[in-house]
């Protein structure tokens, strides 16, 4: 079965401190044609990003920086850029200014509770290295909606912040090696092929 408007899976691929490596080893097990719309929401402010230059060194997929009002589409990696909040609508990338300038950043789950929202196919977060918990409030909306969660295993992780409070959270359904994460997402985007997709009320 393929993929139609709104079906496919979007990955949520979320880090801070110590992500760059466990980005790579995600992506690096994602098939060019796997079905997947992969999203890397990480944390910088001020200066400019260079992870779509970097991820396209381990990837299949094309890899493109968001600007506002780009339609998502599956087989591709995108990634946020700096200083900016992210969000769906109607399947559709949003910037806008930062939420919160100062303090521990929100972007992260700011972007997993719009998708949650949003989208209509399935919804995967993965928590990897990062200080702070951004992103783990947004996990219990993930799971409300059928979503599937992911922490990277803490004896894997430079910093353990991110994923320890996501697994404290009770709402992470696996803790896995990020390059075990990836080969779980391409399970999870073969499973979507082949059944269809129930629309979320």
């Amino acid at each position: 079965m393929q993929n139609t408007a709104k079906s496919f899976p979007v990955v949520c691929l979320a880090g801070s401190a110590g992500s760059l490596i466990p980005f790579r080893k995600v992506i690096r097990e994602i098939p060019a044609k796997s079905g997947l719309a992969i999203v890397v929401v990480n944390h910088r402010r001020r200066s400019p990003t260079k992870l779509p230059e970097i991820l396209s060194k381990h990837s299949s997929l094309p890899v493109q920086l968001i600007v506002s009002g780009l339609k998502l589409l599956p087989n591709r990696i995108y990634v946020i850029p700096p200083n900016c909040d992210l969000t769906m609508r109607d399947g559709n990338f949003q910037l806008t200014s930062l939420s919160k300038p100062h303090g521990w950043p929100t972007v992260i789950t700011i972007f997993l509770e719009s998708l949650a929202r949003d989208w209509r196919g399935k919804v995967v977060a993965v928590i990897l290295s990062g200080l702070g918990s951004d992103g783990i409030s947004a996990l219990r909306s993930v799971k409300a909606i059928g979503g599937i969660t992911f922490a990277q295993k803490l004896e894997t992780a430079d910093q353990t912040a991110m994923p320890r409070h996501a697994l404290e959270s009770g709402w992470v359904d696996f803790e896995l090696t990020p390059t075990e994460i990836g080969r779980e997402l391409v399970k999870i985007a073969r499973s979507n092929s082949l059944q269809p997709t129930e629309n979320k009320s």
